[in-house]
């Protein structure tokens, strides 16, 4: 059986993740469950045994080589990576039409692929190319001078304002903007400024932008994201900024203006950089760190300002101590007085 259709059997499945089958090959599975379940035609993914404990009432499982159990099963070299194999199985795209949608609107000056899928009232302007096989949804946005790859998939009321350039195979997800004015304010003495922002945005290849996520346009050159970069639903990125390839950030984080990301590095939910900050390649930020000096040294930082992950959990654990340390001083400081005056 192949994705699209109801299921597969145990056989079929062992066949497709590269793995071992244990038990009847004929077995048919509907897809992937959780390992606590009740499923008898689910598939769970179980790494150890506490997994395997609760996993009672499905029908088969994945195991790593060094688990046993009497229940159907097909064992692999990477569990984690076999399950992820077999959700992309069981994953199916939101359903588009192929060509392009009567309702939408398409800029006489546009290139789009004729193997591209424009859903309904969706918008692309003059000077736009749109790759091979590129999937744009309703209602989408895609501005003048916007170059999207092959395989790109941009979904409902996504907008890219203008000069936006989206490498293959590259997500954007629903409520993402990219392409927004930097910004970018001058004080003159008695008001603010606006300063124009006449750059674009760059994504790499592979890269994948979440929900309601602002990557916003540089004020010259780019704000530019590098190849197989994660970013999680609402995310800020300021202009000119730089991300390098591979590197995951989750929600809430805000990048200020002008900094630099390398390549690699893994920042938590909530952190936060400070303008033209730059962060070094292989750099992990626990959720809610904040920096705002550079940092070149490889390794996992805490806290804020950000420090060594081991330094900046004891000053986490100091911090809710302070209460009492405050009340032993004043303490301290009264039975000295009472000293000093004796003398």
């Amino acid at each position: 059986m192949d994705k699209g259709s109801k299921g597969w059997t145990l056989g079929e499945l062992a066949t497709l993740l590269g793995g071992d089958l244990h038990g009847p090959a004929d077995l048919i599975i509907k897809g992937p469950v959780s390992a606590d379940s009740v499923s008898p035609h689910g598939i769970a993914f179980c790494e150890s045994a506490e997994y395997l404990a609760q996993s009672e009432g499905v029908g088969a499982l994945v195991l790593p080589r060094d688990l046993d159990t009497d229940k159907p099963h097909i064992k692999v070299d990477q569990p984690r990576r076999a399950f992820g194999a077999l959700l992309a199985l069981a994953d199916t795209p939101m359903p588009l039409v192929a060509g392009i949608h009567a309702t939408a609107i398409v800029h006489a000056g546009a290139q789009v692929d004729p193997s591209a899928l424009v859903g309904p009232y969706a918008v692309i302007e003059d000077e736009v190319v749109i790759g091979p096989r590129t999937r744009i949804y309703p209602f989408a946005y895609i501005g003048h001078r916007c170059e999207l790859g092959a395989d790109v998939t941009v979904y409902p009321h996504a907008v890219l304002y203008k000069d936006i350039t989206v490498g293959d195979r590259t997500i954007v997800h629903s409520g993402v903007v990219l392409g927004a004015d930097g910004f970018g304010f001058l004080w003159d003495g008695k008001r603010r400024i606006k300063v124009p922002q006449a750059g674009g945005v760059t994504l790499g290849n592979d890269v994948e932008i979440g929900a309601n996520t602002s990557i916003d346009r540089a004020t010259t050159g780019e704000t530019k994201l590098g190849n197989g970069t994660k970013i999680d639903n609402l995310v800020q990125i300021g202009h000119n900024c730089t991300v390098g390839n591979d590197t995951v950030i989750a929600a809430l984080t805000g990048i200020s203006g002008s900094s630099h990301i390398g390549n690699r590095c893994i920042f938590g939910g909530q952190s936060a950089l400070s303008d033209h900050v730059t962060v070094g390649d292989d750099i992990t930020f626990g959720g809610r760190t904040g920096t705002s000096k550079s940092l070149s040294e490889p390794g996992i930082y805490f806290g804020a300002p950000a420090l060594p992950v081991a330094e900046g959990m004891r000053v986490y654990t100091l911090n809710s101590k302070l209460p009492e340390l405050f009340k032993r001083v004043k303490e301290l400081e009264r039975q000295l007085a009472k000293l000093e005056k004796k003398v």
